[in-house]
């Protein structure tokens, strides 16, 4: 082991990490925002009680998120000075604008919905938590455009004197098909698991209400208003999953056509696919020998990858050896090969425990249709569960997106081995992975305690008019802040 492989390690341990926060925050920002508009429009209670109930826990999550991005961006000097200096002038522009633009807005709206509870009209105030949702959502969109433009890069020359990338077209950056697509397909999977953290959460709470004699808290009884607004919210956030896992399913299909195109080393080894094949299938189940570059076992959907990947049931995937081949007569001698196992089981985890959650989603609207709430304990649990599942899809779909790129940093212009910054030693990468590693299981337990602490607690609950018609609130009326 070497200086760049803890330097790996500790990337993709702080990518994980922090990549748990991001897409609760995409999209409870949006959930938030519309809970408040719900009781904006109808001004019933339960709306506010939800809203300030989830905002608690979203503003847990996104504080956790900031100071975990923080660290990426400290990285990228520190281990990767050689990537830094060869993208620096292309790879920081869509970053400064997330900074300066996206970042700005989300937080210093956040900011603003934090303590204009009792200060701002309503109606303002609704506004600024939709402020701070669009700031989040672009912010992921700068993000996205700068990982996708490594995987296909544009809009650049690299000048012949200094060896460096230069950027020609921020438009072509910013408007590349692969940071689209890759925007439309991540944001889709953290509303599945924004939606499903929702479920879970009042999954959670109606369990404890309903069956409160064996899972309750010994001496303490649920309120009894918090079953009629637990529902609500569980159906809401169902009823995102379900919404979501329609377009990360669609999305997805564009991915694996662009991955066709730019990244066929990455989809051949995501199927274990080792030669080129028209109709090629879609593998359920591999066995093979990376070294031989063959399968021993191989279950397969006919027809299923040409058609994911072509859009034809008879089209062309290239396999892992023939693209080997053309690499190495493209780029000189060496293995373009990544982990092909890793790659490979990471796909399938991603789609199959997504499709779970969404399972999930699906089921439960059934469920609790016209009025109704399960009678037995395992469909709580098993909207419970769903949240991890949907964490660990997240966390498989960008180690399938990493490493599957591999050994590339910047897909035919950098490789990984050339990136990472000369003057590291092995001790000094080891000694910040370990500190690293405590810091961020000191911050998980404090992130654990505190959205433990207030689900255990539940919403605070608001004392309605005296007349309790709510629908005739003066909508300017400034309400308690978070405290009451």
């Amino acid at each position: 082991m070497d200086a760049l492989d803890l330097a790996r390690w500790q990337f993709g341990v702080t990518t994980v990490y922090h990549f748990l926060f991001v897409p609760l925050t995409i999209g409870l920002s949006v959930i938030v925002a519309s809970l408040q508009t719900a009781w904006y429009r109808t001004g019933k209670h339960e709306y506010l009680q939800a809203t300030k109930f989830f905002g608690k826990l979203f503003l847990i999550n996104f504080a956790m998120g900031v100071v975990t991005g923080i660290v990426q961006e400290f990285q990228f000097g520190m281990n990767w000075s050689e990537y830094s200096r060869f993208v620096g002038d292309v790879f920081g522009a869509p970053l400064a604008m997330e900074a300066l633009l996206a970042f700005f807005l989300e937080s210093t709206f956040i900011g603003l919905w934090i303590f204009g509870w009792d200060k701002l009209p309503r109606g303002v105030h609704l506004a600024t938590i939709w402020a701070a949702a669009i700031g989040t959502n672009l912010s992921a969109y700068f993000i996205l455009a700068a990982n996708a433009w490594m995987r296909h890069p544009v809009g650049f020359e690299v000048d012949p004197e200094t060896g460096r990338a230069q950027l020609t077209s921020i438009w072509a950056v910013l408007s590349n098909d692969q940071a689209w697509s890759t925007y439309l397909h991540t944001v889709a999977g953290a509303f599945i698991t924004a939606g499903l953290f929702v479920v879970a959460v009042s999954a959670f709470k109606l369990m404890r209400s309903r069956f409160h004699g064996d899972t309750g808290t010994p001496g303490e009884t649920p309120h009894p208003g918090e079953a009629g607004l637990f529902r609500k919210t569980l159906r809401a956030g169902l009823a995102v999953t379900a919404i979501a896992g329609v377009l990360v399913a669609l999305s997805g299909h564009h991915q694996a056509q662009l991955m066709a195109q730019y990244e066929p080393m990455k989809l051949a080894s995501a199927e274990a696919l080792w030669e080129d094949e028209d109709g090629a299938g879609f593998s359920l189940f591999a066995v093979g020998d990376v070294v031989d570059g063959r399968n021993h076992v191989n279950v397969q959907i006919p027809n299923l990858l040409s058609f994911l990947a072509t859009n034809s049931l008879d089209g062309n995937v290239q396999g892992i050896n023939d693209v080997q081949e053309r690499y190495e007569d493209a780029y000189g001698p060496g293995s373009y090969v990544p982990n092909v196992p890793v790659v490979y089981w990471s796909f399938r985890l991603m789609m199959g425990l997504g499709l779970a959650g969404v399972a999930v989603a699906v089921a439960g609207l059934w469920l609790t249709r016209r009025g109704r709430l399960p009678e037995q304990r395992w469909p709580y649990w098993a909207a419970i569960l769903a949240l991890p599942a949907a964490l660990a899809a997240d966390i498989c779909g960008w180690i399938l997106t990493e490493i599957g790129r591999q050994p590339w940093t910047v897909v035919g212009e950098l490789l990984t081995a050339s990136s990472v910054s000369p003057g590291v030693s092995l001790t000094e990468v080891a000694l910040s992975l370990s500190l690293f590693t405590l810091v961020y299981g000191v911050l998980a337990v404090v992130e654990a305690g505190l959205l433990w602490r207030y689900v255990k607690a539940g919403p605070a609950h608001v004392v309605p008019p005296k007349d309790d018609d709510s629908e005739q609130e003066d909508r300017d009326t400034p309400v308690p802040a978070f405290v009451y």
